[in-house]
């Protein structure tokens, strides 16, 4: 074609249209131009070619932001279209599966595929998790047969291919206008048949096995904390790459410091007497307790922050705070000598009270008299 066409005129949609208004477009474009419908039509191809390129671009939300901004220029480094027929089936099997009910696959043989990925689920104590520790784990895992390497055989003998589909995993077959590839019976797409299977595996290629594994849980962390282990996962198939254990981490309470965060709060009681003459307290932290002073007139609530004697900061040599919560605690039974001395007390107040009274008055009066 001499020139490149609006993406969004290609599908035949406004620059607003959603995404399942574009993926219709885009089926309505592919079923229209397929070139096994068209055979007879040199300018198919390309249309079909126009249209895959179209729909390439305005599915995914980057690209058509970057299109949207830019034009042409802000998608040609990172696709520069679609070379042939079998690119755009490649790039969208499961697209044309979807849209005509059969799968378009047209690879040659097996491919490649990653083992699965493994999770496990990991409790450590509190002070573990601040300190960071080292565990070990036991994963029971599928690993490659030792026996046949993998390819499920008895060893001296080599899977054959597949006479039905010539190993290439799938044959075609004839719909309407259309000539599908489906998946082979005979091999079930795996191009190869297992004469002999190897007696240890069963044809399978994989075994169960128990992996011991030291994982160090650095200092910090938090529930919730999600750690990757590359490759310790289940083995790939067909020369994939094993899969990836996620360990998940959950950090049990401590019985008396509480988390917020990177900080470490702890709650101490003491008597009004401590509060209103001040005291020193011991607080426990993560190592050894310390020593508080409680300054006179220290109300209920009041909280002293201990810098850098909290959590580490997970990777960082930083660390948060230990706030120090102080609770007054009132005496619920007073024998008679203390209740005499309350009393004095609240009678000294009041006079503090009545005296603060009269002054005010009397500078106020004086003030008017002045006047």
């Amino acid at each position: 074609m001499a020139s490149r066409r609006d993406y969004y005129e290609v599908l035949g949609v406004s620059r607003t249209a959603s995404e399942d208004e574009i993926k219709r477009a885009y089926r309505k474009q592919a079923f229209e131009f397929h070139p096994d419908r068209n055979q007879d039509d040199p300018e198919a191809e390309a249309k079909f070619k126009e249209a895959a390129e179209a729909y390439e671009i305005l599915r995914d939300a980057d690209k058509r932001s970057r299109y949207d901004q830019f034009g042409f220029d802000g998608v040609n480094n990172g696709f520069s279209g679609f070379n042939s027929t079998e690119d755009i089936f490649g790039a969208f099997s499961d697209i044309f599966g979807e849209f005509f009910g059969f799968a378009s696959a047209r690879g040659r043989g097996p491919r490649p595929r990653a083992g699965a990925d493994l999770r496990y689920d990991l409790s450590i104590g509190f002070r573990e998790a601040a300190k960071g520790t080292e565990v070990e784990l036991n994963i029971p895992v599928e690993t490659l047969c030792a026996t046949c390497k993998g390819s499920g055989a008895e060893p001296g003998t080599s899977p054959e291919t597949c006479r039905q589909c010539g190993g290439s995993g799938h044959v075609q077959q004839a719909q309407g206008f259309f000539r599908i590839s489906v998946t082979c019976p005979v091999c079930h797409g795996q191009g190869r048949i297992i004469t002999r299977y190897c007696p240890d595996c069963r044809g399978r290629g994989h075994v169960p096995e128990s992996k011991e594994l030291r994982v160090r849980i650095p200092a910090g962390v938090d529930s919730g904390a999600r750690l990757r282990l590359r490759g310790e996962g289940e083995a790939g198939s067909n020369g994939g790459p094993p899969g990836d254990l996620y360990v998940i981490i959950s950090v049990e309470p401590d019985k008396t410091l509480r988390r917020q965060g990177q900080n470490l709060v702890v709650s101490r009681e003491i008597d009004m007497v401590q509060a209103s003459l001040g005291a020193k307290i011991e607080v426990p932290t993560l190592d050894e307790p310390v020593t508080v002073d409680v300054p006179k007139g220290t109300q209920h609530g009041e909280v002293f922050r201990l810098r850098g004697l909290g959590l580490p900061h997970v990777g960082s040599t930083q660390k948060g705070d230990l706030l120090v919560e102080v609770r007054v605690r009132i005496p619920s039974r007073l024998n008679k000598r203390q209740e005499e001395l309350l009393r004095e007390f609240a009678e000294i107040e009041a006079g503090k009270a009545v005296t603060k009274v009269q002054k005010f008055l009397k500078k106020t009066m004086d003030k008017v008299v002045g006047e």
